[in-house]
């Protein structure tokens, strides 16, 4: 499979342990059906999902890393308005201090929905905390969640719908959400055996219009091992540019679709939508750099 440049992967996935529709088991299932070469469970704040996928059994055509995004805080010097996220590959899922860490983010998380849910109701919208967990309480419950519980009940007819009314930052029911510092961030992630890598640059939104360079010369002495250069919202200029910062500063290489199943039914997972690809020869180095750190 290593010669094989015709094998894709996709080192970004969404479970229904946090904001996906589809359960580790499905997700591996499809997985096969596109005959991906490897893959990575990255679900929000939670290693639920990897967890759920190791008890299941990794199919022996798919290899499979652990992983993990964690929402973080822009350093002040470099602040940003959208989503400041470290993506954690390799980690060892038992770490108590990454367990610990995900605990207090977890609680963050439950801790935001009632007032999301308070906004809306102000807002003259009928809906209750209890509808969404009645539909959505296995894993996770945010605001993708509320979204569909939203749809559910008539109120929006999309998930981008709700977010583009109500629930994304600026609009009227947007509650704020706590963030651990990014230096804790790739702190934790190393401190689990992983290996800590920049999400979506393009989804950053620096307010002072700062290069990507300059936040990479911030994160890279913190421990930053990789950037995710392969992402559907990145142009070929965006992967030209992110890939010549990241041989510049040493970092690896990464890639994925940010796959979340009904949430953004326009992804597929591997492919985006449809001619997107990570070549297999990044997960080769990642496992490379994961093995010889250990």
């Amino acid at each position: 499979m290593a010669c094989n440049k015709s094998v894709r992967i996709d080192l970004h996935v969404h479970s229904d342990a946090s904001d996906g529709t589809l359960s580790p088991s499905e997700i591996l299932v499809m997985a096969q059906k596109f005959k991906l070469g490897a893959i990575a469970i990255t679900d929000h704040d939670t290693i639920a999902g990897s967890k759920e996928a190791i008890s299941i059994g990794i199919p022996p055509s798919i290899k499979f890393l652990t992983g993990i995004e964690i929402s973080a805080a822009s350093p002040p010097s470099y602040p940003c308005t959208g989503s400041f996220h470290i993506l954690g590959y390799g980690i060892r899922l038992d770490d108590p201090v990454l367990n610990q860490t995900l605990d207090v983010l977890q609680k963050a998380r439950k801790n935001r929905n009632p007032q999301i849910i308070e906004r809306l109701n102000h807002l003259g919208i009928s809906l209750s905390l209890n509808e969404v967990l009645e539909n959505f309480g296995e894993g996770q419950v945010g605001r993708p969640h509320i979204a569909r519980a939203m749809i559910k009940k008539g109120i929006v007819k999309s998930v981008n719908e709700a977010f583009d009314r109500y629930l994304a930052n600026g609009k009227p029911a947007y509650v704020d959400k706590y963030r651990i510092d990014c230096s804790q961030a790739i702190e934790v992630i190393l401190g689990a055996g992983g290996v800590p890598v920049l999400a979506h640059p393009i989804l950053l939104n620096p307010l002072d219009g700062k290069p990507l360079e300059d936040l990479i010369r911030i994160l890279k002495p913190m421990g930053l091992k990789g950037i995710e250069v392969y992402y559907p919202e990145h142009s070929p200029g965006h992967i030209v540019l992110y890939s010549e910062i990241a041989s510049r500063y040493g970092l690896l290489l990464t890639g994925g679709t940010d796959f979340h199943g009904a949430v953004k039914p326009d992804i597929k997972m591997g492919s985006g939508r449809g001619d997107f690809f990570v070549p297999y020869a990044l997960y080769e180095k990642l496992v490379l750099s994961i093995t010889s750190d250990q």
